[in-house]
């Protein structure tokens, strides 16, 4: 959540500490999906979605306050106001009322499509190209995200709604992912994620009645949980992301989501004791493959011949630019 001036570090550290971001990011958001089984037995999807804004807008306010950022510029609000309404508010509903319509491994491979369409907008909207190396990477995790699907698919019944709901939330959130991109050019992490929850949270208050009558009703554990998906996966995870997002291009750092289910996979493996099929596992290594592919930066001549030495002149990409910014 800490933000770093360019004088406090070279660039290759500034970059280890927006893979860090991002690594914090993917693990978070995987251990969501576990938190998100036990609460969503309790709680219908927009109670939950509101739940869990709720807490988060209360760490990420508080956190505000404490740093004293204040209100982002004005010219961030566009990115604010569009990441909130689709990311934060429609996709979490979405996303909730979708996974109760299909089986976890349909839900995984139509969602899945969102990595894809980010690189595709964020070529489209923000001209970030679509390098080889990003296309490979996320062709090679695509494939090992629908062999994780279809080896969990037959757990549970599938419905048309549920797909198009599914589909919808990987649209809201590509969309929302290439609004918050510009508004991080002029506002921090902090506070762009900030008032983007805040956003969600006003757009979802139509579920109050909702939040309140499953929260007299439901257990401590799945409440416990709810606020945990608030706190961690959502104010923190969130923030990180807007960290490493404002230092890479928007098609890489979707690309990197690839992990989670490989990770979900693991999780549900140490936690809740579902032994993984073999395919399954598969499936997983294929996603961390893709993401290592996406992930990695061309060399040019300069960089083979001295890696220590930096190169001169003008960076040679997108991403290059966007590294070396603050």
């Amino acid at each position: 959540m800490t933000t770093f001036p360019s004088s406090a570090a070279p660039p290759g550290h500034r970059d280890r500490r927006a893979t860090a971001a991002a690594c914090t990011t993917v693990v978070l958001w995987a251990s969501a999906f576990v938190s998100i089984r036990s609460a969503g037995e309790a709680y219908s999807p927009g109670a939950l979605a509101l739940g869990r804004l709720l807490a988060g807008s209360l760490a990420l306010g508080s956190l505000l306050l404490l740093r004293r950022e204040g209100l982002p510029p004005r010219a961030a609000w566009p990115g604010i106001l569009w990441s909130g309404l689709l990311w934060f508010g429609l996709y979490m509903v979405v996303l909730n009322w979708g996974e109760q319509q299909v089986d976890a491994g349909t839900a995984a491979m139509v969602v899945n499509i969102g990595p894809l369409l980010i690189a595709l907008l964020g070529s489209r909207l923000l001209g970030e190209g679509l390098p080889r190396r990003l296309l490979l990477g996320m062709g090679v995790s695509f494939a090992g995200a629908a062999v994780v699907g279809l080896s969990m698919s037959g757990h549970g019944s599938s419905s048309v709604l549920g797909v198009l709901l599914c589909l919808l939330a990987a649209v809201a959130y590509a969309g929302g992912v290439v609004g918050q991109k510009p508004a991080l050019r002029h506002g921090s992490a902090l506070q762009i994620t900030t008032f983007g929850c805040l956003v969600g949270t006003v757009a979802c208050l139509p579920f109050a009645g909702a939040l309140i009558s499953d929260a007299a009703d439901a257990p401590l554990s799945a409440t416990l949980n709810m606020v945990y998906l608030g706190i961690f996966p959502t104010a923190l995870a969130f923030t990180t992301w807007a960290y490493a997002l404002a230092r890479t291009t928007a098609g890489r750092m979707g690309a990197t989501t690839y992990a989670v289910p490989a990770l979900v996979v693991l999780m549900s493996w140490l936690l809740l004791d579902e032994v993984p099929a073999l395919l399954t596992v598969a499936g997983g290594l294929l996603c961390l493959a893709g993401v290592a592919v996406s992930r990695m930066r061309p060399q040019t001549g300069a960089t083979r011949k001295n890696p220590a030495q930096p190169v001169e002149g003008p960076p040679h990409d997108a991403e290059c630019q966007a590294a070396d910014r603050p």
